[in-house]
């Protein structure tokens, strides 16, 4: 049985020495993955609070210290939106917090009484939450606009993203560009990059670089013309290799690491000495809000935006960028463009989104968060069941939750309580029918349909376009309206919405389902698992057999067939004509 567990307090994060078989990641990020994946190994779904110090900084006036730390801040958004019903929050304390007993108070007072806030700085004089807030660009406060000059460094220089920045940066007039990548010249697209850059009077390079090894960083720096110096670095490269928290492992989690944040270590360390007017980082939307499924991505962004603050408060430049899906390529295509469409997520035109790069770098900001988001698709996503008073104050989401008071409190609209008592008021026929309703109206709003009128009750979810993303945006859907603790594996288990309508009530009220309903259920899900059965010809024709004798029960018992003759037809049938078969006399498909 799982231990009585009231909460769990990790200190973890501040074991920042690297791990010996992979040192782009430390030990305190890799030890709360772990303890994240043993908690549900052990079923404890305790809130957990993971604590940093001095990994963010709660003000202008502060200068964070521990940059690295922020890594735990990306992995606890993620936790936060896949496993809700286990996370409690983010704590930082200040740099040096020992004997401080007034703050030991307040932090023990945030642990039990924080409410709904998941990401507070504990400080001398007070808690402080972390909040979202617009920010609009005044042109009349700018008083000498950036402009590229000298050699510009462009890191993932040759993708989709980087090309994007050179073509801006030529026209703005940069003399040369450095475009560095892996591969270099030989990267896909890279000849024809450079020809137009030429074309725009843009003398460039496609330089093939690893800038995550900081002696093949140091000798690219180094043969940098002094006729045309380093004054701008643009560090746009990533990797992305997605993987479910409690699938993930410490080798996706260095790979995409050392892009991004081992790479922006070397660049910042081996460019201080120099003359930057620039240096600007590209953070991404997941290490801001957390995305289902990018544990080992939203990490490395996180430490993006901590670098660019703690580079600001030592006087040097930085910028980090915290952008949505950009248009016309890059990453988050497939999977990951799907998940960030059902959330509400728009693409954001490339010459708005560079736009906004200017005005970012003419404002001197330090960390801007730019996306195109449908506040009503992305609330109720985001929430995972209750509200996130990160975005509480955003004007969108504050007229949305004033308007409909009755979901401030919880974003999906439904109070598990109340669906408790509702559901064992009705008559035991409509009971049924009110938990399809629900199961169809949150497969809809998990696939980003208008209505739940073209999800069909008997279709597989599979089928419908769910995978292991959707499938723990459903549970959690799910669990925020019912109450009742649900596996990430739920619309696999019961892969249609009826059968998981039937399982639903069994969960909340106790009660048998149908057995001639719940008969189909179990049928729809054998049909299912067959139909994306690999087997070889042996296990082919064992399935096939058995298949084959519980067929000739049931038709002796309810179509009057004599025992002795159908399994002779069946003997004769293929597998693909015995699941025809199936599906014809029980309307299934």
């Amino acid at each position: 049985a799982a231990p009585d567990v009231a909460g769990v307090l990790s200190l973890l994060a501040l074991d920042e020495r690297p791990l010996p078989a992979h040192p782009t990641v430390p030990a305190g990020l890799a030890g709360n993955l772990a303890l994240v994946q043993a908690l549900g190994d052990a079923d404890v779904d305790a809130p957990l609070w993971l604590i940093t110090r001095a990994a963010v900084a709660a003000g202008p006036e502060e200068r964070l210290t521990n940059p690295g730390q922020a890594l735990v801040w990306g992995l606890g958004r993620v936790v936060a939106q896949e496993h809700p019903q286990r996370w409690g929050g983010l704590i930082d304390l200040p740099a040096d917090p020992e004997g401080d007993a007034a703050l030991a108070g307040r932090l023990a007072a945030a642990l039990t009484g924080a409410g709904a806030e998941d990401q507070l700085a504990v400080r001398p004089d007070g808690v402080l939450g972390r909040r979202l807030l617009p920010a609009p660009f005044d042109p009349a406060a700018v008083t000498a606009p950036w402009r590229p000059e000298g050699t510009v460094l462009v890191t993932g220089g040759t993708g989709a993203l980087g090309g994007h920045v050179a073509r801006w940066l030529a026209r703005a007039g940069a003399e040369h560009l450095l475009l560095v990548s892996r591969r270099g010249a030989e990267a896909p697209g890279a000849a024809e990059l450079v020809a137009e850059l030429a074309a725009l009077g843009t003398r460039a390079e496609a330089v093939a670089c690893d800038v995550a090894d900081r002696g093949d960083l140091a000798r690219l720096l180094a043969a940098i013309p002094a006729e045309a110096p380093l004054t701008t670095v643009i560090h746009t490269a990533a990797i992305v290799d997605d993987n479910l928290l409690d699938a993930l492992t410490v080798d996706q989690v260095a790979r995409a690491l050392a892009v991004k944040v081992t790479a922006a270590r070397n660049l910042d360390e081996l460019t201080r000495g120099l003359d930057l007017s620039a240096f600007v980082l590209f953070s991404s939307f997941a290490g801001t809000f957390g995305l289902a499924g990018q544990g080992n991505y939203a990490p490395g962004n996180a430490f993006l935006d901590a670098l660019a603050e703690q580079r600001r408060a030592d006087g040097l430049p930085a910028t980090s960028l915290a952008w949505g899906h950009w248009a016309g390529g890059g990453m988050a295509e497939g999977a990951v463009e799907s998940s960030l469409r059902r959330r509400g997520s728009g693409e954001l035109d490339p010459d708005l989104a560079v736009t906004v790069l200017q005005q970012a770098l003419d404002a001197r900001e330090t960390f801007l968060a730019v996306a195109d988001i449908a506040w009503d698709r992305f609330v109720p996503s985001f929430g995972a069941g209750r509200v996130r008073p990160l975005i509480g104050e955003v004007p969108a989401v504050a007229r949305m939750l004033a308007e409909r008071p009755a979901e401030s409190a919880r974003t999906d609209g439904a109070d598990p309580a109340s669906f408790a008592a509702r559901l064992a008021a009705l008559p035991p026929a409509d009971r049924s029918e009110l938990l399809l309703d629900l199961v169809r109206s949150r497969t809809a709003g998990v696939l980003g349909h208008a209505s739940a009128d073209g999800v069909d009750p008997t279709r597989a979810f599979r089928d419908l376009g769910f995978d292991s993303l959707t499938a723990v945006e459903m549970r959690n859907r799910l669990t925020a309206a019912v109450g009742v603790k649900l596996p990430a594996t739920l619309v696999f288990d019961y892969p249609t919405p009826t059968a998981l309508a039937e399982h639903l009530l069994a969960e909340l009220l106790g009660a048998r389902p149908d057995r001639p309903a719940s008969a189909l259920a179990d049928l729809e899900r054998l049909d299912a698992e067959l139909g994306d059965l690999t087997a070889d010809e042996e296990t082919a024709a064992a399935v096939t057999a058995r298949l084959q004798r519980m067929l000739a029960r049931w038709t002796t018992r309810f179509a009057g067939t004599d025992a002795d003759t159908a399994p002779t037809v069946l003997d004769a049938a293929t597998a693909d004509e015995l699941f025809d078969l199936i599906d014809n006399e029980l309307g299934m498909s």
